[in-house]
């Protein structure tokens, strides 16, 4: 099989996600992927057939408001940590997904931390890269610029803030097959750029790396943290820290990579996910 491209109705919001079945099934529970910002479930594409040639269920959205998934109007929908984590129960409910194993990246991936905190039972296994784990967190800078008034307006409804996030934060040029995915939905309609900047203005960092920080010391289900370590965002030190604060977890470092590290060291990342998927 290949990677599917597919869209189901939830409620009033339809998600965009990319799937992959494998032709022979393991006994594994489905792996779901989480994008931070300005990424998207492309972002994970060179990962989801590695896992499936393995015999795992990958699935990986794109959050409400981002890519290809509906961006309805903040009267509608409040782009909070609370919206986005209802809206992923209704989404893992109409796939009938009880269970499943979790992979977070980024901002806004935090969110899905937020959900796991809330839904442990559900949580098979949590692996976590470069994701904000600390109350030492902060939005980076340009994206800080992009939740002000009148200034983030302008600046969430330029396409190339794309590239300068991107290739900011990983260090690498993105080649242009793929920035022209991350592209499309700013130069497809300006609500892209409008829930980008209602995203930004509501993730709600301090108590929402309160919670997380806190969530962190009382988990208990197999976790991975994987990090880049040049991240210009995210320090080594904040990630290491958490990691000591929690029971069940293994350290993964990625010298060369940085804050998006799924980007450019899929295969190295794709090895250490299908050790650690498949352990018992």
């Amino acid at each position: 099989m290949s990677i599917e491209k597919k869209s189901i109705e939830v409620g009033s919001l339809e998600w965009f996600y990319l799937q992959e079945k494998p032709e022979k099934p393991a006994d594994y529970p489905p792996v779901l992927f989480l994008h931070g910002i300005p990424s998207l479930s492309h972002s994970w594409s060179a990962i989801i057939p590695e896992l499936a040639s393995q015999g795992f269920w990958a699935i990986a959205p794109d959050w409400i408001g981002h890519g290809r998934s509906a961006k309805p109007d903040k009267r509608d929908f409040a782009y909070t940590p609370e919206a986005f984590i209802e809206a992923l129960d209704a989404f893992l409910e109409a796939l009938q997904i009880e269970r499943f194993s979790l992979v977070v990246q980024g901002f806004l991936g935090s969110v899905g931390l937020q959900y796991a905190f809330a839904h442990p039972d559900r949580i098979e296994r949590l692996a976590i890269l470069n994701t904000p784990l600390s109350t030492n967190a902060k939005l980076p800078f340009k994206m800080q610029q992009m939740s002000w008034p009148l200034l983030g307006d302008m600046m969430t409804q330029d396409p190339l803030l794309v590239d300068r996030l991107l290739e900011g934060g990983s260090r690498f040029v993105v080649p242009d097959k793929d920035l022209n995915v991350y592209r499309g939905p700013y130069l497809a309609t300006s609500d892209s750029g409008r829930s980008l900047l209602m995203t930004l203005k509501n993730l709600q960092m301090p108590s929402a790396m309160a919670q997380i920080e806190s969530g962190l010391s009382g988990w208990e289900q197999p976790t991975q943290i994987l990090w880049g370590v040049l991240d210009p965002w995210l320090p080594l030190e904040d990630a290491k820290a958490a990691a000591k604060s929690m029971a069940n977890v293994e350290f993964v470092e990625l010298p060369e990579a940085a804050h998006y590290p799924q980007e450019h060291w899929s295969g190295e990342i794709s090895e250490s996910l299908l050790t650690f998927l498949r352990r018992r």
